[in-house]
This record gives C-alpha cells, sequence and structure tokens, in this order.
C-alpha cells in the first residue's frame, strides 16, 4: 500500500558536457545588463564629479557659483589652499561658504543667457 501513494525517486542522467556553457549563457543578461548601467549612469556621473572636482580646485575671484543650497554669489575671496571661500551674495553682503558646498562653478568669463550687456545701443 505504501508503494501506491509514493513514488520512487530515481537519479536523473547527467545532463552531457554542454552543462558549464550554459551556465555563462544564464549569466550573460546580468553582465550586459551591469555595462549598460555602468555607461548609462556610473561613468557619466564620475566625469561630472571629476569636472566639478577641477572647476573647484580651480576657483578663483570673479567667478559665480551656486552652493547646494541654491544660493548664487560672486566669489570675491578664495585661495587653493583654503578650505571656506568668501562669497557675496548682495550687494555689501559677504558670506564664508565651505569649498564642498558648491554645487556649481560658473565661470567670470561666461556671459548670462540675459545679459544684453554694453554692446546694445540706445536709441
Amino acid at each position: 500500500m505504501s508503494d501506491f501513494l509514493i513514488s520512487p525517486a530515481y537519479a536523473q542522467a547527467a545532463g552531457g558536457a554542454g552543462g558549464g556553457l550554459s551556465g555563462m549563457y544564464q549569466m550573460l543578461p546580468y553582465v550586459l545588463v551591469f555595462v549598460i548601467f555602468y555607461f548609462m549612469m556610473i561613468r557619466p556621473q564620475q566625469l561630472k564629479q571629476k569636472k566639478l572636482k577641477e572647476s573647484l580646485k580651480n576657483m578663483r575671484r570673479g567667478d559665480r557659483i551656486v552652493t547646494s543650497g541654491g544660493i548664487i554669489g560672486l566669489v570675491r575671496k578664495a585661495s587653493p589652499e583654503m578650505d571656506e571661500i568668501d562669497v557675496e551674495i548682495a550687494p555689501n553682503v559677504t558670506v564664508k561658504v565651505l569649498r564642498s558646498t558648491v554645487s556649481t562653478v560658473l565661470s567670470s568669463v561666461e556671459k548670462p543667457a540675459n545679459d544684453t550687456g554694453a554692446s546694445a545701443s540706445k536709441g
């Protein structure tokens, strides 16, 4: 009676010599996803961080900056060995800002988008 309810378990024959290669084919989608993830997200972020680090290192007086808090100001005093910089955020209002809190350096040679400059003639 016990043979009726429980079927005997038999070991299956080995799959053959192709078993190792199928394991590589199973890992291939994961490797492809990682490669795509690296080139689409990780590498551009690393390049962006490298560019920001270089611009923070080369920051000089007269550069416009944006802090991580969203404050836009003009650098009044900065030297490469100082961890703090003096930033003018309004006329005659200067604050000290940590160099590490600067999120964007807008070069002083760049012209603002809405600046018409002195080239606009009055007539």
